[in-house]
């Protein structure tokens, strides 16, 4: 498909740098027949009594360093752990460095044994991870998305982070989480409606611009994700009684997606997915989807045009621009049916 056909204008005024407080007070359009402009608080009263939310429990580490070799400053992101206490990560500027290379972080060494095209380098921090996040809780700052064009603050440590965050290994937040506080969350509680775990450590690859002109050709980047048999089997239970499950954001899609099963089943999963949904894709597992408004040509937007339909997406996108909604990690959120 066409790369083109995701494209939309977008004023650069409707980029949201800092989120909504509280967090459950961003606007939230529900999108399926028709389009209701709600907010986020509202959501529990959009659920039916059988429904279960899956939500991502991956922490956003302290992935972006400023480190130096010799006099020269050298931005590293790290965006994907390849083994204990290795990684792979870009830096800037890249041509400063080659293979061999040793980098100065405070009072740690960073050793670079390759160096990939694009930027891409290997670091090996020849420490375990636990010393690793003991360095980037140190040195490292949260690795806000490219389109926030100001540094971080000690406000984007909590402001980053979802309210389920637990397991560390993400570079970028799952921003649909960010729209969830305890006040939310007991709600959706209040009315039995259980909210249910999957980890997916989401990468820097989910910002990666989609170079190619048909869709076929762009490779999708993997990410780590797991489903317990604990989450596989409640959702089960929930939908085999007819309740409806409620994925919080692309990146859990993604994950349940890749471990639905025959008929619709959710397997245990543990390992990578480079699921790359696009329309005419056949969902067998996700009934609805809360997300926030995504870039235009990415992979993002692909995914719930395939979802909730492209046409029907491009209507929503248009009324929230006319609307002035908040876009992308820190903006408002939709609340997508998924397309019949």
């Amino acid at each position: 498909m066409r790369v083109d056909a995701f494209d939309f204008d977008l004023p650069e005024a409707l980029i949201a740098d800092r989120p909504a407080r509280p967090r459950d007070a961003a606007r939230m359009l529900v999108v399926g027949d028709t389009l209701q402009d709600r907010i986020v608080r509202d959501l529990p009263s959009l659920l039916g009594p059988r429904d279960v939310v899956v939500v991502n429990d991956t922490r956003v580490i302290p992935a972006r360093l400023f480190a130096r070799r010799g006099e020269a400053k050298i931005e590293v992101l790290l965006h994907k752990r390849v083994a204990p206490g290795l990684w792979l990560a870009f830096a800037r500027p890249a041509k400063k460095l080659k293979p061999g290379d040793r980098l100065s972080l405070g009072e740690a060494t960073l050793f670079v044994p390759e160096k990939h095209e694009g930027g891409e380098i290997v670091v090996d921090f020849e420490a375990s991870d636990a010393e690793v996040m003991r360095l980037l809780s140190a040195h490292g700052h949260m690795p806000l998305p490219p389109y926030i064009r100001r540094t971080d603050t000690t406000e984007d440590a909590k402001d980053y982070q979802t309210l389920f965050a637990a397991k560390d290994g993400a570079v970028a937040a799952p921003t649909a989480g960010l729209h969830f506080t305890p006040a939310l969350r007991d709600a959706v509680a209040a009315r039995g409606i259980p909210i249910l775990t999957v980890t997916l450590h989401v990468g820097a690859g989910t910002f990666l611009p989609v170079k190619v002109e048909d869709t076929d050709d762009h490779p999708m980047h993997a990410e780590w994700g797991e489903v317990t048999a604990e989450t596989a089997d409640r959702v089960n239970t929930a939908r085999a009684a007819g309740g409806r499950l409620l994925a919080v954001g692309t990146t859990c899609v993604r994950l349940l997606e890749t471990a639905a099963g025959i008929g619709g089943r959710l397997r245990p999963f543990s390992g990578e997915t480079d699921a790359f949904i696009t329309p005419g894709y056949a969902f067998r597992l996700v009934d609805r989807m809360l997300t926030n408004f995504h870039l235009p040509r990415s992979t993002l937007f692909m995914l719930v045009a395939a979802f909730a339909g492209l046409e029907r997406m491009k209507a929503a996108y248009a009324h929230a621009i006319s609307r002035r909604y908040r876009f992308y990690s820190y903006g408002d959120a939709s609340l997508l049916e998924r397309a019949s």
